[in-house]
C-alpha cells in the first residue's frame, strides 16, 4: 500500500547576492536634505501600508530583520537608508495611505516624497510593492505618477502570491500589465512572495542592474 503521507513543500533555493547581502543600515532621514550626499547611485523601494516592502527587503538582502517589519501602519515614517558600498544604497521610503495614518502625516510625506523624487540625482530606480490582491492603488498610482514625472525605471512586484493560487496570481499579472499599458506607465512588473522566497532572482538582477553591481568575482 502506498504511503499517502504528502510530501513537504521545499521553498527555492535563493542565495543573496554578495552585494545585496553586504546591506547595512546607515540612517533614518526626516527629510530628503538629511541624506547622505547625492552622489552614486540609490534604489527606492516604496508601497502601501502592509504591502510587503520591508519583508521583500529583507529578502532580497538576506537579513531578516534589515528593514523592521511591522503590522502598524506607516511604522517606516522616515526615509531608511542602507549602504551596499561607498557609492551605492537602497532607501526604504515611507509607506502610507491607511486609514490610521493622520491625514496630516500623510501630507508631509507626500511633500517630502515629491521632493525627493524631482530633486535626488542619485535615485537609479523604483521598486513598488504592490499587494497581489489590492493592486495599483491611489498610493501606486501616486508613486508611478512621481516616477513617470522623472522618466524613473519601475519595476513592481506583486507581493504575496503565496496568498493566491498559480492561475488567480497570472490572472492579476496580466491585469496589472493592462492597467499600466493603459495608463502609459513604462514599469515592468512581476509576482513575488517573500515567504516562500519565489521571484527573488528576477528583483535580485533588476536591482543589481539598475545600481550597476556585477556579483561575479
Amino acid at each position: 500500500m502506498k504511503s499517502t503521507k504528502s510530501k513537504a513543500v521545499t521553498k527555492p533555493e535563493f542565495k543573496p547576492s554578495k552585494a545585496l547581502a553586504a546591506a547595512n543600515f546607515v540612517l533614518s532621514a526626516p527629510t530628503p536634505q538629511h541624506l547622505p550626499p547625492d552622489r552614486g547611485a540609490e534604489i527606492a523601494f516604496a508601497g502601501r501600508s502592509n504591502a510587503g516592502k520591508s519583508s521583500a527587503l529583507n529578502a532580497l538582502t538576506g537579513q531578516s530583520a534589515l528593514a523592521r517589519v511591522s503590522k502598524t501602519p506607516g511604522r517606516t515614517q522616515q526615509l531608511v537608508v542602507f549602504q551596499i558600498d561607498e557609492s551605492r544604497r537602497l532607501i526604504d521610503l515611507p509607506g502610507y495611505g491607511f486609514a490610521k495614518v493622520p491625514g496630516e502625516i500623510q501630507e508631509v510625506w507626500h511633500r517630502a516624497l515629491d521632493e525627493y523624487f524631482r530633486e535626488r540625482q542619485s535615485l537609479a530606480g523604483l521598486l513598488l510593492a504592490m499587494d497581489v490582491r489590492h493592486p495599483l492603488t491611489e498610493y501606486d498610482q501616486i508613486m508611478l505618477a512621481f516616477a513617470r514625472a522623472r522618466v524613473l525605471p519601475v519595476h513592481i512586484l506583486l507581493t504575496k502570491a503565496d496568498k493566491l493560487g498559480r492561475s488567480a496570481a497570472t490572472n492579476v499579472l496580466h491585469t496589472v500589465r493592462k492597467g499600466l499599458a493603459d495608463h502609459r506607465a513604462a514599469a515592468s512588473v512581476q509576482l513575488f512572495s517573500s515567504t516562500e522566497r519565489s521571484g527573488l532572482d528576477v528583483a535580485t538582477k533588476w536591482v543589481e542592474t539598475r545600481l550597476g553591481i556585477s556579483d561575479q568575482p
